[in-house]
């Protein structure tokens, strides 16, 4: 087999080795933007549709050596990974260039040491919130259709929602259009400003805020989480719940019937990149979830209020639900929820009046479920006065939904 170059584009376009090797290549694949740095003679190849370019480049292989021009370092969000993948790494040689991020850094004139970095290339946006809110420095790759104005709007909209005004005013942030081209410009402003600009299709997206508080270890204590008339899922059932909820990093997940959201928060700081919908009817309620996720910096679980079955209906399909509250219509809700819970799924429900233990089990079977109860009976107590208090058991409920 020929060999593969794959060449990265700098600001100055190709480097004197990339354009000695682009010389003895009969075929060169390239977006349009590149054609000009294209020799007359050559067969040229539109990188898009991706899947038929990398089927032709593979047969022209056979007979030719071959040219990919892509932008900056194609090992970083880029073609290269997918070259790598289709004609293996023993028949690549890669040439990079400066990447559109070094040059949104060093333009912007901010480390990227610690940055996080997120490609929204082709990717819905339904959650952004888990990708963006975790960090504190993030790079955004975007898209024609995750433009910057709509990023800034998304996030704006999410704290908005839980009257972080401290957070949205904390942001910075940067745009980078056309980076090492003529064209090349520079837009800073805050969430507001930004949501409300529009921008050239060619542009990278740098977000900074101040850095956030932390709480660590992971496992809250009760103390620390803002409820109501002792109404809260305890610690030890809590810590039980969420193990047998068997968490995943991604996807979504439905807390139905809250309460504080103490399940959501801690959810939500196990997996930050997982969707979390904290769903809950109680006014009351409802002002401790906004005020723990403002305290915790969980602002990536998203408040769905009213009354579950009802309000589950515009929400994503989950892969993990909780039900820690029901008013009344749990054999509604675990009907609804389980036929939207993903294949595989697990829903869990905590039950501490005998009906609902009694009944739950067989609602799940039901719907196909294989299910499992474990009883939690705490006792606490502190050394130096020895005073115990019990509290009531209670059963964690476990269902399974088939493959």
């Amino acid at each position: 087999m020929s060999e593969l170059f794959l060449m990265g584009v700098g600001p100055e376009g190709l480097d004197r080795k990339a354009l000695d090797l682009l010389g003895r290549c009969s075929c060169v694949a390239a977006a349009s933007r590149y054609r000009n740095l294209i020799p007359p003679g050559k067969e040229i190849v539109p990188i898009v549709p991706l899947k038929s370019c990398l089927s032709l480049l593979k047969k022209r292989l056979q007979s030719m050596d071959v040219a990919v021009l892509a932008g900056g370092d194609p090992l970083f969000f880029g073609i290269g990974r997918s070259l790598l993948e289709a004609v293996g790494k023993e028949n690549v040689t890669i040439i990079p260039a400066l990447s559109s991020a070094q040059l949104a850094f060093a333009n912007f004139k901010e480390p990227w040491d610690d940055a996080a970095f997120i490609s929204l290339h082709g990717r819905k946006t339904d959650h952004l919130l888990p990708l963006i809110l975790p960090h504190d420095k993030v790079l955004i790759f975007t898209d024609q259709h995750n433009t910057p104005d709509l990023i800034c709007r998304t996030l704006l909209n999410g704290l908005t929602a839980v009257d972080d005004e401290e957070t949205i005013d904390s942001y910075h942030v940067m745009v980078g259009e056309n980076l090492g081209l003529a064209e090349e410009k520079l837009t800073t402003g805050t969430l507001a400003e930004i949501a409300d600009k529009q921008f050239d299709s060619l542009n990278i997206l740098l977000l900074k805020r101040a850095k956030q508080k932390s709480f660590s270890p992971l496992g809250l204590q009760t103390h620390q989480i803002r409820h109501s008339r002792g109404l809260i899922t305890k610690d030890e059932v809590r810590a039980a719940s969420l193990h047998k909820l068997n968490l995943p990093k991604t996807g979504v997940f439905w807390d139905i019937g809250a309460g504080s959201g103490s399940i959501s928060i801690e959810a939500s700081r196990l997996c930050p990149g997982l969707a979390v919908f904290a769903i809950e009817r109680h006014e009351e309620e409802l002002a401790n979830i906004k005020a723990n996720i403002k305290k915790f910096n969980c602002h990536h679980v998203t408040i769905v209020p009213g009354t579950a079955p009802d309000n589950l209906v515009n929400l994503a399909a989950p892969d993990r639900i909780f039900i820690g509250g029901s008013g009344g219509r749990l054999q509604e809700i675990i009907q609804y929820a389980a036929s939207r819970l993903a294949a595989g799924g697990i829903m869990v429900v905590n039950g501490v009046i005998r009906k609902t233990i009694e009944s739950t089990p067989s609602m799940m079977a039901e719907e196909g479920f294989s299910v499992d109860i474990s009883t939690i009976a705490v006792t606490c107590c502190k050394f130096a006065d020895k005073k115990e208090i019990q509290f009531n058991p209670v059963a964690v409920i476990r269902g399974v939904k088939p493959s």
